[in-house]
């Protein structure tokens, strides 16, 4: 199956990026004059066995700057931002990591590096496989659900993933974005960190 959905994940991504193309740029210029340099927002994530790769999307938050009170997310996503992630436009240009392989279509969505020596041994097998532009819990809530239930469904599909599973959950995917569900968790505009095990909370 691995090969088959590598092979999968190769086209879809290539015929995706060249269909993408001009949208990219509409958005890309968008990003630089709504909120500046740079355009991409790039990040070290665990990958497949936890290896580090660099994610990229478009930025949709201002810098860091205590001077001018931007120093939590609720402070730095600017509405302009908030756009971008109800349409899920600032993930496009994530389909290069899934041509060079450090992503896969469908997978555990990646997190950040410092959440590996937090999860439990269960929890941690969500990176035998390649994380994914979209997921079982992405599809199931996105960051509406708890962490626990996010995790456990990370899990879930990597004990019963199949090629026609992956082909329902981005069918299910196209739905959740045009219906922008699951956005952020109840009361954050984005998701609360993982603090690690079995603890609560939505992601």
């Amino acid at each position: 199956m691995d090969r088959v959905k590598r092979a999968s994940d190769l086209v879809v991504a290539s015929v995706a990026l060249l269909l993408t193309a001009p949208l990219q740029g509409v958005v890309a210029v968008l990003v630089r004059w709504r909120l500046g340099s740079p355009v991409l927002f790039r990040q070290v994530r665990p990958g497949l066995h936890g290896r580090p790769f660099e994610l990229v999307k478009f930025r949709t938050m201002r810098p860091v700057d205590a001077q001018r009170g931007w120093v939590d997310d609720a402070d730095r996503l600017t509405s302009f931002g908030r756009r971008l992630r109800s349409t899920s436009l600032d993930e496009l240009p994530a389909l290069w990591n899934v041509l060079r392989g450090d992503m896969s279509l469908v997978g555990p969505r990646p997190l950040l590096v410092e959440y590996l020596e937090l999860y439990t041994p269960e929890q941690a097998r969500r990176h035998e496989v390649r994380p994914g532009l979209t997921g079982l819990a992405q599809v199931s809530g996105r960051n509406a659900v708890s962490w626990e239930e996010r995790l456990r469904l990370d899990v879930e599909y990597v004990r019963t993933r199949t090629l026609l599973g992956d082909l329902r959950i981005l069918g299910r995917t196209v739905t959740a974005v045009l219906r922008r569900e699951g956005i952020s968790a109840r009361g954050d505009v984005t998701m609360p960190r993982f603090r690690g095990g079995d603890t609560g909370g939505a992601s």
